[in-house]
């Protein structure tokens, strides 16, 4: 096999993305319907779902709480009735949490943002695992961020779900390389879209700025002075679902134009 031919996605795999239906989650499935992959995504919007499959009627799309530890249950039978198997879990779903001071962030809101990001990470490892095992080319890919690896002030619960999300990788590296499953971290940068806009709207306000003057202060923040796309990082997945990433395991690959500090 040449070097580019390993540049393309192992043929066939099934492919399961929580929080898939929106977002770098429907990038993501995008890019593996292209490939040729089966896939299917689950996300807690069912309007979010409808539209996903009206554009992808070929994937396959479930509502589901990733919150509920039955919701997630009754997503992998679905996967085991319909697919049979799986090759690639992309642990995706994640919310922003709110933005604020510590001492001004809610029980209920600390709590809301472990729950969703890095708690249902764990029951989707839980159930994917066995499966994975059972994989020529197993890969469980975590969705981080780039607050993995640098603090952010204002926003502390959801950096610290995002910095335990890489230790879980790193971890489960270890404790899964014998079952030749690979495990990995995305650190997607600052993302264009409709969630970025909220955040930056969201601290614009706080700051006492316009939506534009904060935007230009994000900005300042990447060496390449632009934000990426989701597209980016579905490419990165892509590749690491390739023969080419075939010994790249327990890494925390940063996505982001390289951002100096948030």
């Amino acid at each position: 096999m040449s070097v580019l031919e390993k540049l393309k996605p192992y043929p066939g795999l099934c492919v399961l993305i929580s929080g898939g239906a929106a977002g770098i989650g429907e990038a993501l499935a995008s890019a593996f319907l292209e490939a040729g992959a089966s896939v299917h995504v689950c996300d807690v919007s069912t309007t979010a779902v409808e539209a996903f499959m009206q554009r992808h009627p070929q994937a396959c799309a479930t509502v589901a709480d990733v919150s509920d530890v039955a919701a997630v249950e009754s997503v992998f039978e679905k996967q085991r009735q319909q697919f049979g198997g799986l090759d690639v879990l992309i642990n995706n779903a994640g919310i922003a949490g709110p933005t604020a001071g510590i001492d001004a962030i809610s029980e209920s809101d600390w709590q809301k943002t472990v729950e969703i990001n890095l708690n249902a990470q764990y029951r989707f490892a839980h159930h994917a695992v066995p499966m994975l095992k059972d994989s020529e080319h197993a890969h469980l890919l975590q969705m981080a961020s780039v607050a993995g690896r640098l603090g952010y002030a204002w926003r502390t619960p959801y950096a610290a779900t995002k910095w335990a999300i890489v230790g879980m990788t790193k971890s489960l590296a270890a404790e899964l390389g014998e079952a030749d499953i690979r495990v990995n971290a995305l650190l997607p940068g600052i993302v264009e879209g409709p969630r970025m806009d909220g955040v930056i709207g969201a601290r614009a306000e706080q700051m006492g700025l316009s939506f534009e003057e904060m935007r230009k202060e994000y900005l300042k923040k990447i060496s390449l002075r632009r934000m990426v796309t989701a597209d980016d990082v579905a490419a990165t997945a892509l590749f690491l679902c390739s023969p080419a990433a075939y010994n790249i395991t327990g890494q925390a690959i940063s996505v982001d134009g390289n951002v100096e500090y948030l």
